[in-house]
């Protein structure tokens, strides 16, 4: 609108410009003079007040039926002001025209505005992409196995659909066939392609890689993750902080402030000049120099941009408030599993003996635990696929209940490498081989190998779980210790929040050992152990006592007592189901670096929204005086034109000024 009204009313100020009396004098040219051109300038300049004017005499009656006033009021006053002049001019004798004023007031009045619905709508963009990411359309399977194209919007839970190579996948769902990659990045802002197979879940408006997926729906509509961010950012840039509370009381007073010192400055001229044409131009120059444009636009720009890139980079902000209080947030305390660490055993240490190496271990024990699934069978497998190293083939699998597993290793012959095992001919041939913790080396009575009983004895003392590769129940060959893995970007979060000063705590339901073990491992400034769920809050409660500003990170469902009692909730890993209401923050990914990244730009913000505050301000400050005359015995006066160029120019400031926010480096 404001785009569209700027561009019609510049066309028509030209000629009113042009065939102005003041701007050919400055100039030094006559324009032409025909039948009726003394019309031009007047009508034109009724139209483009009619035109131009409009949304901000509308905007301004807004105000005043709620008592709210602000910007659109002293637009709207200094315009009609110098629109009623005049007009007046046209029949008092010795008066001039103020016509070009007005239209050049309006006219950049309407850029300014339009820069500014420009800016925040392109800050605003992230909800046009996430939009974007739903397909219209879905390919749902019929009960005879075609599929039927289908609007999204019919589709309903339980519903089976199609997800072909490159397609976006239409509603929250579980793979019920086929197995592919899908990429997820716009949701949690990681770029590796995320693989899926039956049973995982898929979200709605990710798009689908190399595969063909059925897709059981399980979500859809306003049930979906992509639907809940959405809500989330709009809500989020709907709300408002301290800050831009603060700013709007002061575009408030700012009104009563000029409307105070254009009387003054009109009573101030009528009594050292006497009442002329000069008090009114001043009066107006006031109105026009105390448009609180760039004080209303300060905060909200910086909002909008501020909740747009955090939506970006995965964070989303459900409280304004909280998002800016964690600037100040001297202590972050991380929920342990799942947060810090996967939540999943992992290979953590190995240790073998004899002419065994690290390769031939992890080739026979993941050969060995090739038909378990047990969370330690995985474990091992992933630590060997991770260095690259093939299971051996193996023969004769047992479970041996309480104990372990065993299995028959095809012999390697002599000089083979070990990368390359003899494959098993069929026939059982071969050595046995068991892999179990401390009950199986018990129940075998065999001796612990000096440098496996030191290596074991220490994985213990860090809480860590061993098990034993024995080979022909008589000789240890190798032990791998096994932990709950710490994520390696936890290490990294860690050490980012200690370089800011902020202190680092871990509280976890697991036990001393293993708190401590963790806790010393990522420099864990202190922690808490054998904490129940219930108790969860209270230990925030004693941080808080302490004088802390704390934030708690979680995962949103056993901690949200103690992220509702926390000054900043981080709910973290809730990429599936962004509609927790625990968290004042949501963290799309399960990563604890996101927590540096919103601490940095809740900081960045901040220091945003202080600059425009005090840019904005400061401008009134030194032009309301410049305005009412007080440099005029020294020949020095503002028209109003020039007021209104001044006022866009702060308004640009503070445009240009909060769009560089996008430009701050979030991780150093």
């Amino acid at each position: 609108m404001f785009r569209r009204r700027f561009w019609v009313s510049l066309v028509l100020s030209i000629p009113v410009v042009f065939f102005s009396e003041f701007i050919q004098g400055v100039f030094g040219y006559a324009a032409p003079v025909f039948p009726g051109s003394f019309l031009i300038t007047p009508v034109l300049s009724i139209v483009v007040f009619a035109y131009g004017g409009v949304p901000f005499l509308s905007m301004a009656r807004t105000e005043l039926s709620n008592r709210e006033p602000g910007m659109m009021m002293l637009i709207s006053l200094a315009i009609t002001v110098a629109f009623t002049y005049s007009l007046a001019s046209l029949f008092l004798p010795g008066t001039t025209p103020f016509f070009w004023e007005l239209v050049t007031l309006i006219d950049i009045m309407l850029l300014g505005h339009w820069m500014e619905m420009r800016s925040v709508r392109q800050a605003s963009g992230a909800l046009d992409e996430l939009a974007k990411l739903m397909p219209d359309t879905a390919e749902r399977v019929t009960e005879g196995g075609d599929t039927e194209e289908v609007q999204v919007s019919d589709l309903s839970e339980g519903d089976v659909v199609l997800v072909r190579p490159g397609a976006s996948v239409p509603a929250d769902g579980e793979v019920a066939e086929g197995d592919s990659s899908v990429d997820e990045s716009m949701i949690t802002g990681e770029s590796r392609s995320v693989d899926k197979e039956p049973g995982s879940e898929v979200i709605a408006g990710t798009v689908n890689q190399d595969g063909s997926l059925r897709v059981r729906v399980t979500k859809t509509g306003d049930e979906t993750a992509l639907a809940g961010i959405m809500r989330l950012v709009d809500e989020a840039q709907q709300s408002k902080s301290r800050t831009q509370l603060l700013a709007d009381r002061a575009a408030g007073w700012l009104f009563y402030v000029a409307l105070a010192v254009a009387g003054i400055t009109a009573v101030a001229w009528v009594l050292a000049t006497g009442f002329d044409i000069a008090v009114l131009e001043r009066v107006v120059t006031v109105l026009v120099i105390a448009c609180p444009h760039a004080l209303g636009l300060a905060v909200p720009l910086v909002v909008a941009i501020n909740t747009s890139t955090a939506a970006q980079n995965g964070m989303l902000i459900r409280d304004r408030i909280a998002m800016e209080e964690a600037r100040n947030l001297d202590t972050v305390m991380f929920d342990k599993t799942g947060t810090l660490t996967t939540g999943e055993q992992g290979v953590v240490g190995v240790e073998t003996a004899g002419d065994w190496d690290e390769q031939r271990a992890f080739e026979v024990a993941a050969g060995v635990e090739g038909d378990s699934e047990h969370m330690i069978a995985r474990a091992i497998r992933t630590a060997a696929d991770d260095r690259g190293i093939d299971p051996a083939r193996v023969s004769n699998f047992e479970n041996l209940r309480g104990l372990g597993v065993t299995a028959t290793v095809g012999v390697r012959q002599s000089g083979a490498p070990s990368s390359q095992p003899e494959p098993d001919s069929g026939s059982g041939d071969g050595e046995t081989v068991h892999l179990g913790g401390p009950n199986l080396v018990e129940r075998l009575g065999i001796e612990r190998p000096p440098a496996i009983a030191t290596f074991a004895d220490e994985a213990g003392s860090n809480a860590q779980t061993v098990v034993y590769l024995v080979r022909e129940e008589s000789a240890i060959v190798a032990a791998f210790a096994l932990a709950d893995v710490v994520r390696d970007e936890s290490r990294r979060a860690i050490d980012a929040l200690h370089e800011m000063g902020i202190e680092v705590a871990m509280l976890t339901g697991d036990s001393e050992d293993v708190a401590k073990a963790v806790a010393d491992e990522l420099g864990i400034d202190q922690y808490f152990a054998e904490v129940l769920p219930a108790e969860k809050d209270t230990t925030v409660a004693q941080l808080q006592s302490d004088g802390k500003l704390v934030a708690m990170v979680g995962d949103g469902v056993n901690d949200a007592p103690a992220l509702a009692r926390a000054d900043v909730g981080i709910a973290i890993g809730s990429g599936t189901d962004v509609a927790i209401e625990s968290g004042d923050i949501v963290l799309v990914d399960n990563n604890p670096l996101d927590v540096v990244r919103l601490i940095r730009l809740s900081k960045a913000s901040y220091r945003k929204m202080q600059e425009n505050l005090v840019w904005a301000t400061g401008y009134n400050v030194f032009a309301l005086p410049l305005a009412a005359g007080i440099l005029a015995p020294i020949g020095i006066l503002l028209s109003p034109a020039l007021g209104a160029v001044f006022m866009s120019l702060s308004t640009i400031i503070v445009a240009i000024n909060a769009r560089r926010l996008k430009g701050v480096e979030l991780l150093g």
